[in-house]
């Protein structure tokens, strides 16, 4: 799943270590998501979005809505 966890955090000047705590899970999460290893819960999913003040649509990307951007 696409996102724009990376961008997000950058904007905001936090390390991956930073946006691990203020979220409870690890470095290597954080790591993961943003490169698309790994689809959070959706309760991450939600701390997220609210950490961020966007919607969940906004920050994460299924496959068909990267698609039809493209378009």
């Amino acid at each position: 799943m696409k996102n724009t966890v990376r961008i997000l955090r950058s904007e905001k000047g936090w390390s991956q270590a930073e946006l691990a705590d203020l979220l409870n899970v690890s470095r290597q999460s954080v790591n993961a998501i943003e490169t698309g290893r790994y689809d959070p819960s959706l309760p991450l999913a939600f701390a997220i979005a609210r950490l961020f003040g966007r919607r969940i649509e906004d920050i994460f990307l299924d496959g068909e809505a990267s698609a039809q951007a493209a378009e």
